[in-house]
């Protein structure tokens, strides 16, 4: 196995992170979103925002983080202060994914491993992620890490014709021994 790492994301990586949430969201969004609406999810719109973000990053707590296959960008994760109005202390994992060719080798794991330590670095006191209800998979792996969901949930629009999709919030306790 290459080496493999997780990194704070560079201008540059926009591009790979655009190639991997296409490739990603076109699998998840399968049977949610129409044909014609996925074929829009293309990486070069994805680029675009992520290097806007990163050169404009709304806040100082806004964070991308890559995971690298030796320099090859397979997977990245985007943390930022929570907007829930319960959402108190907390930072939200707004996105997480990994290229399907790169799955099982642990890049998901160490995204999220440095994504409570991100939120635990800014003060947080807890990670929170919506996750589609009917994403078993995610939720399994948020779950294995020690996620649960914690009973809030909500409807999410994802078409211009007002089509949503449920999605549920999962949290879990970031603070410990310092």
């Amino acid at each position: 196995m290459a080496d493999a790492s997780v990194r704070v994301a560079r201008a540059s990586d926009a591009p790979a992170v655009g190639l991997v949430q296409s490739v990603v969201w076109r699998e998840a969004y399968a049977g949610v979103l129409a044909e014609e609406v996925l074929a829009q999810l293309e990486p070069r719109a994805f680029a675009s925002v992520w290097r806007s973000s990163l050169g404009d990053a709304p806040s100082p707590d806004h964070l991308l983080l890559v995971a690298c296959a030796g320099e090859q960008v397979v997977g990245f994760a985007a943390v930022a202060p929570s907007p829930d109005p319960d959402g108190g202390g907390a930072s939200e994992l707004l996105v997480l994914g990994v290229h399907p060719d790169a799955r099982r080798q642990g890049h998901g794991s160490r995204l999220l491993n440095a994504a409570v330590d991100t939120a635990r670095g800014r003060g947080a006191d807890a990670l929170t992620a919506w996750v589609l209800a009917d994403d078993e998979h995610t939720q399994g792996f948020l779950a294995a890490a020690g996620l649960g969901a914690d009973g809030a949930s909500r409807e999410r629009v994802v078409s211009e014709d007002g089509r949503t999709a449920r999605e549920v919030r999962m949290s879990a306790g970031v603070t410990g021994p310092e």
